[in-house]
């Protein structure tokens, strides 16, 4: 088990130098400003012990309440938008949630009958800032939950923050941004890498346009930005993404094949591209910065380390001090194996000196008893250049059950010319049958306007 951590959130903030700021679209705060006060509308204090669900709707204020209630609370609950009132209502069952914290606009519906509530603002009150902070706080974190109530994971701030590494001598100022919501783990995971490195961090929000964001991203000088492929996908698009200039661009959520890395890099030839392999189970596992897709075969079976990673019929085990706990509540998965390791659900095949990731377990296409990973085969179409980012599914078949057909959505938009769109499709179906067995080159291919992006920055799948 993760051992605690010997500082808080807060301790972190209290030795911020003055002009770091967190930044939402609305408002900003200066950390060293929250180091003298309280953004709660009630004493800290009086949320000693609590299992708090942190239920507001703004993301700055989520990240307010974190920093004051870590070492606070017994318990915190990071509750994502959009989260149906049965499963907000479950999840507030089992985690015994006894408080909740929200935004002056009230708490979610489900979480309304709660014994005690208290608001946030982006406004700090000077001197309200008095709590015990000895405590180990939980931190319970939701999995994505395509199917069902989504599983809780078990936290510490020592796990979330074990991958986190500090350079005493950095010189260059440091600014952090991202597309992702930091109530899910990714999210979570830049916010924390922000805090614990003494740096000002550019939040999203659900509403904002990639646009604006965008905007608002240069305008405050971020150096280093993360989001998922097919966050990235949609960034390099936009106009706007010529308002930012990073010096270090991450990717990690979702399979990072090569057309992405190296659209980047041509986008931003200035700054460093990498991508990181992490889950809310397993935590942080890896990071890769020579720029290429997959990871070296070296970092398999290496033995004792801060991270011990296996492969096991196929699939990536991880077993780490930063990996979680337990779920939390009963009867539901175990979620490490007998020897510690978690099973991400991640297929992975080795090709050389690299391992490369094909796939999940749960979205395999059976076509005629044959396995098909749909990443692997948008991973051939994306290389196309005129191909911005592509979707792979299952049709049914009379037959085999199953064939593969693919929506993709190009760089410029199909211009209706019959023969045009019929020589693409010739093109990207002959890469195709180049690259891959030919029960996995698609029996058809559409040209779509857009793909369907899930609030956790991913393509939403049929069996994801």
């Amino acid at each position: 088990m993760p051992q605690a951590s010997s500082k808080t959130l807060r301790d972190f903030t209290s030795a911020v130098a003055p002009g770091h700021f967190l930044r939402g679209p609305h408002a900003s705060v200066a950390l060293a400003e929250l180091a003298r006060g309280s953004s709660l509308g009630s004493s800290p204090a009086a949320l000693e012990g609590c299992s708090i669900l942190v239920g507001t709707a703004d993301q700055l204020t989520t990240a307010l309440a974190l920093i004051e209630l870590d070492g606070v609370a017994r318990r915190l609950v990071l509750c994502p938008p959009g989260l149906p009132d049965e499963q907000l209502s479950e999840i507030i069952a089992t985690a015994q949630v006894d408080a909740v914290v929200c935004d002056p606009n009230g708490p979610p519906a489900a979480a309304r009958g709660l014994p005690l509530r208290v608001t946030c603002s982006a406004t700090i009150v000077p001197g309200k800032a008095t709590a015990d902070r000895g405590r180990r706080t939980e931190w319970i974190m939701l999995t994505s939950g395509t199917t069902g109530t989504p599983k809780m994971a078990v936290h510490t701030l020592a796990s979330l923050t074990g991958a986190i590494k500090v350079d005493p001598d950095r010189k260059e100022p440091m600014v952090w941004g991202t597309f992702y919501d930091i109530r899910r783990y990714g999210g979570l995971q830049i916010f924390l890498r922000a805090l614990v490195g003494g740096t000002s961090f550019v939040l999203s929000s659900a509403d904002e346009p990639m646009a604006a964001h965008l905007a608002r991203l240069g305008t405050h000088g971020v150096t280093h930005l993360t989001g998922t492929p097919s966050h990235w996908r949609w960034a390099l698009v936009n106009r706007s993404a010529r308002a930012i200039s990073p010096r270090y661009v991450r990717l990690s959520g979702e399979i990072a094949d090569q057309a992405i890395l190296d659209n980047l890099r041509a986008f931003f030839p200035d700054a460093k591209v990498g991508h990181a392999y992490a889950s809310t189970e397993a935590g942080v596992g890896f990071e890769v910065n020579d720029g290429l897709e997959g990871f070296p075969a070296a970092l398999i079976d290496q033995g004792p380390g801060s991270v011990e990673m296996t492969v096991v019929d196929a699939e990536l085990r991880i077993r780490s001090a930063r990996t979680a706990v337990t779920y939390l509540g009963h009867g539901g998965p175990a979620l490490r194996d007998a020897d510690g390791f978690v099973d991400t659900g991640d297929i992975v095949e080795l090709r050389g000196s690299r391992y490369y990731f094909v796939g999940r377990r749960g979205g395999i296409i059976n076509v005629g008893g044959l396995k098909v990973h749909p990443e692997e085969i948008e991973a051939v179409i994306n290389r196309h250049p005129d191909v911005r980012m592509s979707l792979v599914r299952a049709r049914k078949n009379p037959i085999t059950g199953s064939i593969v057909v693919a929506d993709v959505v190009l760089r410029a938009q199909a211009d209706g010319s019959q023969d045009r769109d019929t020589n693409l499709k010739r093109e990207i179906l002959e890469a195709c049958r180049n690259s891959l067995s030919q029960h996995k080159v698609p029996a058809s291919i559409r040209f779509v306007p857009s793909l369907d992006v899930s609030a956790t920055g991913k393509m939403v799948r049929q069996h994801a």
